[in-house]
């Protein structure tokens, strides 16, 4: 592949295939999503955030529901530009601990926070960002009635919206689920910038091959 191509961007079940990818190859590899990181997809919600709210720093950034692959280099990416983040989730679906303690370590040098707790409520109040993402992610299909089952406290509404700042923006990584992870009309709601957010994934990206390759 290396000798076809200049970069290339793996999205793939296992972390691990990016590593050997990445081990053995001498262009650039690029994780485009695996079960550990979404780094991509932060850099959009990033930038995203940036455009919307502004600075970072005493800003407050709120998660609600698991804590996957995508809530993990959101916790990471809002810690290194020196944000709080909170993430709302049912026992069980947490962030894995590692990611919790290296992102709560890095906010600290900020003077900002990363928390874990179980109300969403407790999350969403006075966030400056609401995100959410699909409770059943790939791989997991087989979980999914489970899933929804315990996930079903866990909905981004309209009142758990209003707990949040009154400019405060709603934010989702696409594809969403009405009547799940969301509730109805939420995508078009007056604070949703999920659109604009869907869009940056090209701008982020297409910067990171810039960066990569100049």
């Amino acid at each position: 592949l290396e000798r076809q191509v200049d970069c290339l961007m793996a999205r793939t079940f296992s972390h691990r295939t990016l590593e050997e990818l990445a081990g053995n190859a001498s262009v650039p590899i690029v994780n485009a999503l695996s079960d550990a990181e979404h780094p991509c997809q932060a850099l959009a919600d990033l930038l995203t955030i940036h455009e919307q709210v502004g600075d970072f720093r005493e800003r407050n950034i709120a998660f609600i529901g698991d804590g996957n692959n995508v809530a993990t280099s959101l916790a990471l990416g809002a810690a290194l530009l020196g944000a709080s983040f909170v993430i709302a989730s049912p026992h069980g679906y947490e962030l894995p601990g590692d990611a919790l303690a290296k992102a709560a370590a890095i906010a600290a040098k900020y003077k900002a926070t990363v928390m874990q707790v179980t109300a969403p409520e407790k999350a969403a109040l006075n966030a400056d960002v609401v995100y959410t993402d699909v409770w059943t992610s790939m791989g997991q299909e087989n979980q999914a009635q489970q899933r929804r089952r315990i996930f079903q406290e866990y909905q981004v509404t309209p009142k758990l919206m209003a707990l949040a700042k009154p400019k405060a923006v709603f934010m989702h990584d696409l594809p969403a689920h009405h009547g799940e992870e969301i509730a109805v009309g939420m995508l078009d709601h007056p604070q949703s910038v999920v659109f604009t957010q869907a869009e940056n994934k090209l701008h982020a990206t297409k910067s990171l091959l810039e960066l990569l390759l100049a």
